[in-house]
């Protein structure tokens, strides 16, 4: 079963001191173009997450990000009291009538006067961590399946609608060479020249098999047939069925060129129409 590109997963843990929230969602690409935004606490860990993230999504626009929400009331961010007592201690010196209020507000404001103490990575938060992260993982493999499921529904609409316009353009083909007929006899009869019949009638199979369509409908068919059986495989196939979307573009439009027929002219158009929806949903097939 075919997979889309599009999909969005979610997962969350609440530690003692913090709550844990991992997302990752995707686009449509043409190759794995992966972002990753996460805490410098976890950053070492970045290259074994990217290994991960692009052998279970393979391919598309993606964007994962752990997100840390402190539940504490502890900070790892303090006041670094040696600093700001220089700063107030020199400040005085500049303004010796100031306030000590007045002097503590400057220096708080001064550079370095807050410090935060480097965290260092728990193995056992990490371990909970990775248990979401296959989680999201999950999920947005879930969420892709299920547009997967979509966009089946949507190509087997479409391939069927193109498969009916051509056998209705099939249908008008004995109209179409009886029209062709008739219209080269009437020029002959305007001409008021005598012609062999013989040879009008194998100059007439000739140009007929010119404009025949046998063979492009055959190729169609067959090119319809494979994107069905191919949406049905379990290997990711968006760069396949853009292939086959090409194959189908030119056996239809041969078959318009060879028309010269007004209604299986229009029939063709209604391919065309259903084919180019073909082709921008499958830009979104993994």
């Amino acid at each position: 079963m075919i997979q889309s590109m599009t999909g969005f997963g979610k997962a969350s843990l609440q530690l003692p001191t913090k709550k844990i929230t991992v997302e990752v969602k995707s686009l449509n690409s043409k190759g794995l173009d992966l972002n990753v935004r996460m805490p410098s606490l976890y950053r070492e860990m970045e290259l074994g997450l990217r290994t991960l993230i692009s052998t279970k999504l393979e391919r598309g626009k993606i964007d994962f990000g752990i997100y840390i929400e402190s539940t504490s009331e502890q900070t790892s961010t303090k006041v670094n009291v040696p600093v700001v007592k220089n700063y107030i201690a020199q400040l005085r010196e500049v303004y010796p009538g100031a306030d000590e209020t007045e002097l503590m507000k400057m220096a708080v404001r001064m550079p370095d006067t807050l410090k935060t103490e480097r965290e260092e990575i728990d193995e056992n938060d990490w371990e909970q961590i990775q248990v979401i992260i296959e989680e999201a993982l999950q999920n947005i493999l879930t969420f892709r399946k299920d547009e997967g499921e979509s966009l089946e529904k949507e190509f087997n609409l479409r391939i069927g609608n193109i498969r009916q316009y051509m056998n209705d353009a099939l249908a008008l083909d004995p109209e179409r060479v009886q029209a062709i007929k008739d219209r080269l006899q009437t020029a002959i009869s305007e001409l008021k020249v005598n012609v062999d019949e013989n040879r009008f009638e194998q100059e007439l199979i000739y140009y007929l098999e010119k404009l025949d369509i046998t063979e492009e409908k055959v190729r169609l068919t067959n090119h319809l047939d494979y994107f069905l059986e191919t949406i049905k495989g379990t290997e990711a196939n968006g760069r396949k069925l853009g292939f086959i979307t090409q194959e189908m573009g030119r056996e239809i439009n041969t078959m318009g060129s060879k028309s010269n027929h007004a209604q299986m002219q229009k029939l063709v158009v209604m391919m065309k129409d259903e084919l180019e929806k073909i082709k921008e949903q499958v830009l979104n097939v993994l």
